[in-house]
């Protein structure tokens, strides 16, 4: 959609720093809007792929898809968003599917449920948002109907338990930056880590997941969920003791992958300035669990004019290393970074700008093989289209689904 924004703005050529999947959508989009002849660019010649969306085109996923069609019940397959436009197109042809995001999927399962009695839920590719999502289930339905009903007004505890035996997921697809989140990493981070603030998203292992989930529980400090999730929970606890006028440390761990830390930091950095003068001295630490190399310690220095606990110069926030050395760690991919987004460098987007012009955007030779992938063939006897939701939909959207979903 930004896409189709720019293009309307007069752009000839737009660059794509993201993986092969979210890079065939632009090129989709742009093209069912009218615009086929702005070119999208990715950031190298060679695959910029991602283990998830390589489960779901894997032929376990389609004998999946096919057990979902012969349920001989109304089934409806939600697909996780990082997939590939091939796989939501065949999917659709197969079963009738729905696009879901971090965010949105709790809503979009019960939405469905709401909607059509006695309804299958099949959701995919992401074994570990599944588990995670069927304790979330589970724990609802145990209640009280006041917590189902924050989540969704059309559910109470007994709807959710009648759904639980028709809620399924795919058991053969994770992540691999975030699968690196369980066993002894959730261990390390139970014993040592009891008095902090503890995040999981939704992609992680269960061990990790089911920590937050019991802190939330237990203490009101944690926080299970989508990135936003996340973030909106760091951001409200900064908030409420800055309010409060509390100084210390608020200590957060981020059980997630690495590409959170910027946005997150920024953000509290950013709650931090609006602290009162005179309040207490207020300082938060990002902790990164899965290794002590995943992230570089900073040095706190003493605040202008000494006096007060050790703050970074620039605002009290800290990203430190994790809980154990080395884990998680891989020769490709670094410390709990996806190696493939990894590819997405400043160098790489500086080298191709370079050989792209305002004027001519195909100048430079061997621009092909950065160019997005364009689907021709046919699924089902239509196009690959993607198909945006009413919050979102351009003048792109073949197809509109229920408000809430």
């Amino acid at each position: 959609d930004a896409a189709v924004r720019m293009a309307r703005a007069g752009c000839r050529a737009i660059c794509v720093l993201g993986v092969d999947f979210m890079s065939e959508n632009v090129r989709a989009i742009l093209d069912e809007a009218g615009f086929g002849d702005v070119v999208v660019y990715r950031m190298a010649e060679e695959e910029i792929g991602c283990t998830l969306a390589e489960a779901a085109e894997a032929p376990a996923y389609a004998g999946y898809l096919a057990r979902a069609a012969a349920c001989g019940e109304p089934s409806l397959h939600v697909v996780y968003i990082n997939t590939s436009l091939g796989t939501k197109a065949r999917a659709d042809a197969a079963v009738p599917t729905i696009t879901c995001t971090s965010s949105n999927v709790v809503a979009t399962v019960l939405q469905a449920a709401a909607q059509v009695p006695g309804l299958h839920v099949w959701f995919g590719p992401d074994t570990n948002m599944g588990k995670n999502l069927a304790s979330l289930l589970a724990t609802l339905a145990a209640g009280p109907d006041e917590d189902v009903r924050a989540l969704h007004p059309a559910h109470d505890a007994a709807s959710v338990r009648d759904l639980l035996p028709r809620f399924h997921f795919f058991d053969d697809g994770v992540c691999s930056v975030h699968e690196l989140f369980g066993g002894e990493v959730a261990r390390r981070v139970a014993e040592g880590y009891q008095d902090a603030f503890l995040t999981a998203h939704l992609e992680v292992p269960g061990e990790m997941f089911e920590l937050a989930a019991r802190a939330q529980r237990e203490r009101d400090m944690g926080e299970g969920g989508s990135t936003q999730n996340i973030l909106d929970f760091v951001r409200v606890k900064t908030r409420e003791a800055a309010d409060a006028g509390r100084g210390g440390t608020l200590r957060f761990v981020l059980g997630t992958e690495m590409g959170m830390v910027t946005p997150l930091v920024a953000a509290v950095r950013e709650d931090l300035a609006q602290v009162p003068v005179g309040a207490g001295e207020l300082d938060v630490d990002i902790v990164f669990p899965v290794s002590s190399e995943a992230a570089t310690p900073v040095e706190r220095v003493a605040p202008p004019g000494g006096g007060g606990s050790a703050v970074l110069e620039e605002a009290g926030v800290a990203v430190l290393p994790g809980v154990q050395r080395g884990e998680g760690c891989s020769l490709d991919g670094g410390c709990a970074n996806c190696p493939y987004m990894k590819m997405n460098s400043l160098a790489a987007l500086v080298g191709l700008l370079q050989r792209v012009t305002r004027d001519t955007p195909r100048s430079g030779e061997g621009l092909t093989g950065y160019e997005a992938r364009r689907h021709t063939e046919l699924v089902g006897g239509k196009r690959l289209v993607p198909s945006p939701s009413c919050a979102c939909a351009t003048s792109s959207a073949t197809r509109c689904y229920p408000s809430g979903s």
